[in-house]
């Protein structure tokens, strides 16, 4: 049976211990009888949840660790390119081509560089709103204390805790 259904169940037992023509003996029983399934149930469910927290865990050290190859492999990349660009250049070849590949340095396309932002007349600004960020920490230090924070509120959640 599923967790939902012997929630339901359980739920249905709680309701028949008001009816005063049912023997509560036989109530007691089932409730205790269900009871210990919801908890099999739910100590199943905990071990998978645990279980996917491993899983998780482990994943993301092995995208980190491949995230950290990635970048090596691209500094790597990176290095080799400057340095056969830097020795064709000083040998002033502009070209290499064999049977199996073509290297060439050529010219990138212009790039703007800006000198001094204050003199760039407005025409070429463009406007981009300041960003902030709201520090819940504080606000909740001050709503402890008895302070009103307009727009903030203190709520209380629940959730699941496994040990």
């Amino acid at each position: 049976m599923k967790l939902y259904q012997l929630t339901e169940n359980y739920q249905n037992l709680w309701d028949l211990v008001e009816d005063e023509t049912i023997d509560l003996s036989i109530v007691e029983t089932a409730l205790k009888t269900v009871e210990g399934a919801i908890q099999e149930k739910a100590q199943n469910l905990a071990v998978f949840i645990k279980s996917l927290g491993a899983d998780i865990e482990v994943i993301k050290a092995e995208e980190k660790r491949l995230a950290d190859r990635r970048k090596a492999l691209e500094n790597r990349q990176a290095g080799i390119k400057n340095y056969l660009q830097s020795q064709l250049e000083m040998a002033k070849l502009g070209k290499i081509k064999t049977a199996v590949i073509t290297v060439s340095i050529q010219n990138n396309p212009p790039a703007v560089q800006i000198i001094d932002e204050a003199i760039i007349p407005a025409q070429y600004k463009t406007i981009v709103p300041q960003t902030f960020t709201i520090d819940k920490k504080s606000i909740a230090d001050d709503i402890k204390k008895g302070i009103s924070v307009p727009g903030a509120e203190s709520t209380q959640g629940r959730s699941l805790r496994i040990r």
